[in-house]
Order: C-alpha cells, then sequence, then structure tokens
C-alpha cells in the first residue's frame, strides 16, 4: 500500500503519451520503416503495416497499460500484486529485465552513430569528400572502438542525467519537449523533401499501392511481405517487456486506456509515415534505390546529402531527428530499468540509477568490440554480436514477453478477462470492444506465434542451405 501512496505521477496527460510515444518511436520507425517499405514494394507494405497495426499490436498495448495502472508498478512488482496466489506469472520479470538489458547493449551504441554522425555533418565529413569514399566514414566508426566507445557513453549519460532527474523534472520534461522538437524537425524535412525535383515519383512509390508488386511474386512472397508487416507492426510498439508498463503505473484513471494507447499508435504511426515522405523523394531524386537495406541511412543518405546546396545544414538536422528519435527509446527503457529496481529491490533513484548507469556502459562493450576485435564472433543466418543481441530481443523476448502478458490478461489463470476490461475501461474515453474477447484471447497469439516462427526462417535457411 506504501508504494501506492508514493508513486510518482505525470505532470501532464500530454507528457504521459509524448513519453509513451517516445518509448514506441525509436530505430524501427525512421531508421528500419522505410527501408523496408522500400523492400517490400512501398504503399501496398504500408497498407498490410497498418492493418497489423490495429488488428495485432494495439490489443496488447492496451493490455500492457492497465497491468501497470491497476498494480501500480513497474514490471519488478506488476505481476507479483496482481497475480493469484500460488502462481508463477512473476518469473515473466525477469524476462523483463534480461530483455530491457540485451535492447540497450546494442541501442547505446547504434543511438551513439548517430550522435556521432550529427558532428560529421557539422564538420563537412562527407560533403568534403568524394562520393566513392562516403561509405568508408560508416565502416571506419565501426572499426573504432574508442570512438564507437566515445558516442555509447554520451548516450548512456544523457539516459543517466534526465532519468536521475526524476519522472516529472526529468523524463517528462526533457521528453516531451524532445519530442516537440523531433515533429518540428521533421515537418522542415518534409516540406524540403517535398520541393526535390523527384517528389512526384517518390511519393508514387510510397503512397499508391501495387499489390501486383506482391502476388506476382507468388504465395512465397506473399507470406514474407505479411510477415514482415506484422513484425513491424508488432516491433514498432516496443511491447512485452514492460517499457510500456512502467508509464501505466504512472498515469491516473481519469481516461481509458484503449483511446491512450490509439493516440500513441497514431503518433508512432505519423513518424514512420514522415520519414519515409523525407527519405523516398530524396531517394527518387538523386536516383538511389528505394530498398538499399540498412545502409539507407548511414552511406546512402550522407551520399545524397554531399549532393545537396546546403547539404551540411539538412544532414545535420536529418541526424538531429534520428538521434531525437532513438534517444527517446533510451530515456524510456532506462527508466523502465530504473524503476525495476526502485520496485522489486527498495533502491531510491538515485542508486538505482547510478548502478544502471555503470552495468549499461559496460554490458554494451561487446556490442562495440564485435564491429573489430570480435568481428570473428558470427552466428550463421543471424550475424555478429549486434545482430545476435537485436535477434535475441526483437525475434524472441520481445514477442515472447507480448505472449506472457496476452495470457496474463485473457485467462482464469492469470489476472483474467474480467480485470483487465475493468482497468481498461476505468476513466472517460473508448472502451475496449467486449466482443473482441473470442479473437484476442484465440487469434492474436497465433499472430505472436507467426512473429516468432518467421524470425527463424532465415536462421534455418542458412544453417540448410
Amino acid at each position: 500500500m506504501q508504494e501506492t501512496k508514493t508513486r510518482e505521477k505525470f505532470k501532464s496527460r500530454f507528457g504521459f503519451i509524448m513519453i509513451s510515444a517516445g518509448c514506441a518511436i525509436g530505430l524501427g520507425n525512421v531508421w528500419r520503416f522505410p527501408y523496408i517499405t522500400g523492400e517490400y514494394g512501398g504503399a501496398a507494405f504500408l497498407l498490410l503495416y497498418l492493418l497489423f497495426l490495429c488488428i495485432f499490436a494495439l490489443p496488447i498495448l492496451v493490455m500492457e497499460y492497465a497491468i501497470g495502472r491497476a498494480a501500480q508498478a513497474g514490471a519488478g512488482q506488476a505481476f507479483n500484486i496482481l497475480e493469484k496466489p500460488g502462481s508463477k506469472w512473476h518469473i515473466h520479470k525477469w524476462v523483463c529485465l534480461v530483455g530491457n538489458y540485451l535492447l540497450m547493449m546494442f541501442y547505446t551504441t547504434v543511438t551513439g552513430w548517430f550522435i556521432a554522425y550529427i558532428f560529421y555533418s557539422i564538420k563537412g565529413t562527407y560533403t568534403n569528400t568524394s562520393i566513392e569514399e562516403i561509405p568508408n566514414i560508416f565502416s571506419n566508426l565501426l572499426a573504432n572502438p574508442l570512438e564507437l566507445s566515445i558516442f555509447m557513453l554520451i548516450v548512456v549519460a544523457i539516459g543517466f542525467v534526465v532519468c536521475r532527474g526524476g519522472l516529472q523534472n526529468g523524463v517528462e520534461k526533457i521528453t516531451k519537449w524532445m519530442m516537440v522538437a523531433l515533429f518540428a524537425i521533421m515537418v522542415l524535412l518534409c516540406i524540403h523533401s517535398l520541393t526535390l525535383s523527384g517528389a512526384a515519383e517518390g511519393l508514387s512509390f510510397y503512397l499508391k499501392p501495387d499489390f501486383g508488386k506482391i502476388i506476382d511474386g507468388g504465395i512465397n512472397n506473399v507470406l514474407q511481405v505479411c510477415f514482415a508487416a506484422m513484425g513491424q507492426a508488432f516491433f514498432t510498439l516496443s511491447v512485452g517487456l514492460g517499457g510500456m508498463l512502467i508509464f501505466g503505473s504512472y498515469i491516473d484513471k481519469s481516461h481509458s486506456l484503449p483511446g491512450e494507447a490509439i493516440r500513441v499508435c497514431g503518433l508512432d504511426t505519423a513518424v514512420a509515415f514522415m520519414a519515409g515522405l523525407i527519405i523516398f523523394p530524396a531517394c527518387f531524386t538523386y536516383g538511389i534505390t528505394p530498398d538499399s537495406g540498412p545502409g539507407l541511412v548511414f552511406i546512402t543518405l550522407p551520399t545524397v546529402f554531399s549532393q545537396m546546396p546546403l547539404g551540411n545544414l539538412w544532414g545535420c538536422l536529418f541526424f538531429i531527428f534520428m538521434a531525437f528519435a532513438a534517444l527517446s527509446t533510451i530515456i524510456a527503457v532506462f527508466e523502465a530499468i530504473i524503476a525495476w529496481g526502485m520496485d522489486h529491490f527498495g533502491w531510491d533513484r538515485s542508486k538505482s540509477a547510478t548502478i544502471n548507469c555503470i552495468l549499461l556502459a559496460l554490458l554494451s562493450m561487446p556490442c562495440i568490440l564485435g564491429f573489430s576485435v570480435w568481428s570473428g564472433f558470427t552466428v550463421p543466418g543471424i550475424g555478429d554480436i549486434q545482430a545476435i543481441e537485436d535477434f535475441l530481443v526483437s525475434n524472441n523476448l520481445l514477442p515472447l514477453g507480448a505472449l506472457v502478458m496476452l495470457l496474463f490478461c485473457t485467462r482464469k489463470s492469470g489476472w483474467g478477462w474480467d480485470n483487465f476490461i475493468k482497468e481498461a475501461d476505468t476513466g472517460k474515453g473508448i472502451k475496449f470492444p467486449k466482443w473482441l474477447r473470442g479473437y484476442v484471447t484465440y487469434f492474436v497469439p497465433i499472430f505472436v506465434f507467426l512473429v516468432i516462427v518467421s524470425g527463424y526462417i532465415p536462421i534455418v535457411t542458412a544453417w540448410f542451405s
């Protein structure tokens, strides 16, 4: 009871929505979404993604919020509080902790790349380099563990300083203004991209559906595109490991949770959509193939900026926007880890932040060394250390965690459907459709299972080819 009385709360509903959106908005929106949309045919893939976001990921997000708000605790204690006596659902809190650590072990390094490219933009590194040499800028960064470590430590320090400042004065204050700045920069970049000569062709590719591109590839291609859209819709909201659960515990009961989840989904989707509006017109203007893969951001776009008037300025703004998107997730996940220590071990915020700051800095080193000293350590079908860590989180712990929360909210042996609905619908606003009970209970778990299976297809193919 003491925890409930002294629980920190958001200062405003706007702060909750911005921070929750910040947790969901990350590299999956601004890095992965544009290139995977390009790989799978543009607008047709976009429509499939939106469909799966609504029918698959959104209900699980509502459930994670409900667990946190009902328990008034993060993943460290929420399942202990809500589960029936003698049950073992609380074991999942350890999965949440391990998953969040694993995520931060490579996310801090990747976020550091964007910080590095802000400095490169200011210095004119790629605008003063020949087009042929631009790919070497990224390769040289990966091969330099000292430089990577410096930028990683900057990212960890930002997360530490913001979260140590507290919920309202640190996390909420910084994140909500960072998100406002993120949207402002994106609008500016969108306006610029729409003035480029290839804007019409880029928008046609991005917004005019051509399902023939999917169907003509046969049933295997159709399934591949559907799995990709399903996976993107699921991963973009970061559900399953308690990142959203902790923010549910910080809000009051004045508004129902489905409406809040829809708003967060809307902002998350808006950022992903706007990222496409920024990137595809530039690709078609400068003759870049839209399916350039992960290198689209760090190799292809710097090449574009090097050819543009005021390329340093636009490049700097673009990488600030990327860094803000990534840092919003860093701060949100760091807060979830800090709250875990506070809820489970009873640490104060300062102690939990300090311990976890040191741990995360040390645990991020394998990812950094995996690009140079330990580059020979790879797994067939997965890749290097960074790819292994990403695979463990994205293809295993996240979907498995979402499945646990889904079952916890729908099974009598868990928290149960009635308790979930009561919590989700408390407050004014949109209510969770009760007639969806059968669909959520029996069909959504199948979608989660398919996401897990689809992640192993490349590995099985690599091992047996």
